[in-house]
């Protein structure tokens, strides 16, 4: 009876029926579980490209794996909506000779929290299983000098007992990614370890599906971009914007939610799941375009909430904005709780305004328009 009743609660919290299709939960499931690690982004990468292909008119890659799908090709102004499709993540960096491997991190891995995961190391003969090992507390409760771990501490066991062994099926440099998946935890809230930034290119590609439903009205042409290297250093951005020369961008990454205990909100903001995207204000978000996006959300009840930018948004906005001769840019975020963790949270509801407001943007561009500071 207790078990029955259990199963029942377990159901009911893992029930979603919030306003998203459910090929689009489907899509974001399968988005987020794909591993995406920062310069080995081509297995996600592909899982978007085929969600969109059937919206754009056209698709490409470059180089490096940055990823483009056009619609209304030809159109002016030419919008671009990015996201990041990498995900943080380790690499192999040393083998002992008791098979046990050490790591560098590719992006703001946590050491603390990373310490005894489960882990897949993602080779070319393919996945290999692993954990971060972890001494039990009872061999170390005695050790007065116990520290915080560094990313040179960790090391992840494969179950072999030598380094040859170990070369057999791992290599160095060879990327690393935590095992967790896509769940949803409760109502419209869901949880996974890669919403960072997986939840900016599902919703670059619903805006351009949504457009793609009424194109003949749309006179600007979009761009929508799932560009690599953003933990790393920003670099897929620097690379695409450059190519794309648009004539104004919308960059969607996801925000620190500071609605849980022990987080300062006069130093962090007051940002909170399930309140709406957020809007940044200052430095490289260009007022125009943040004003067009506070008006647009005003008239379709999209509830906003903003936060200020000092040096930089930590974001692609960042470089887009002063790619060639400086590119009219704004950030839209989404509030997520523990990020980089394996155990981010974000709101649905909140997920499901971000695509809106971006389609609503591109649909009130008029031909030719242009965003200029008033002086």
């Amino acid at each position: 009876m207790f078990f029955a009743a259990l199963l029942n609660c377990l159901r009911a919290a893992s029930r979603y029926n919030g306003p998203m299709r459910d090929e689009s939960i489907q899509f974001l499931e399968r988005l987020v579980n794909t591993p995406s690690p920062s310069g080995h982004e081509a297995p996600g990468q592909r899982v978007w490209l085929d969600y969109v292909t059937p919206f754009a008119d056209d698709t490409f890659s470059d180089a490096y794996g940055n990823t483009v799908a056009v619609l209304n090709k030809g159109g002016s102004p030419r919008l671009m909506l990015a996201a990041h499709a990498d995900e943080i993540s380790m690499v192999v960096n040393f083998i002992n000779k008791q098979g046990f491997l050490y790591v560098r991190k590719m992006g703001g891995i946590d050491p603390a929290i990373t310490k005894a995961q489960r882990v897949v190391i993602h080779t070319k003969n393919g996945p290999v299983k692993g954990v971060v090992g972890n001494v039990a507390p009872h061999l170390t409760k005695n050790d007065p000098d116990r520290k915080l771990p560094k990313m040179e501490d960790l090391f992840v066991d494969i179950g072999v007992d030598s380094r040859k062994q170990a070369e057999r099926l791992v290599r160095v440099g060879d990327p690393i990614t935590l095992s967790d998946q896509f769940d949803l935890l409760r109502g419209d809230l869901a949880v996974a370890r890669a919403f960072d930034n997986r939840v900016g290119t599902f919703a670059v590609a619903e805006a351009l599906r949504q457009l793609s439903e009424e194109k003949k009205k749309l006179q600007a042409e979009v761009m929508a971009v799932s560009n690599i290297m953003e933990e790393v250093g920003l670099l897929g951005a620097r690379q695409i914007a450059y190519t794309l020369k648009p004539d104004v961008a919308l960059v969607v990454d996801v925000t620190h939610a500071t609605d849980y205990p022990t987080v300062n909100q006069q130093q962090h903001g007051d940002i909170k799941l399930g309140k709406g995207p957020s809007l940044t204000r200052g430095g490289c978000n260009h007022p125009e375009v943040v004003a067009r996006l506070e008006a647009l959300a005003e008239s379709r009840k999209i509830k906003l909430q903003f936060e200020a930018s000092s040096n930089n948004t930590g974001t692609d906005t960042d470089v887009i904005f002063w790619t060639r001769g400086g590119i009219p840019s704004a950030l839209i975020s989404l509030p997520n709780r523990y990020m980089h963790s394996p155990v981010e949270i974000v709101s649905l509801k909140d997920l499901a305004q971000i695509p809106q407001l971006m389609a609503a943007f591109a649909r009130s561009l008029k031909k030719g328009e242009e965003f200029k500071v008033k002086i």
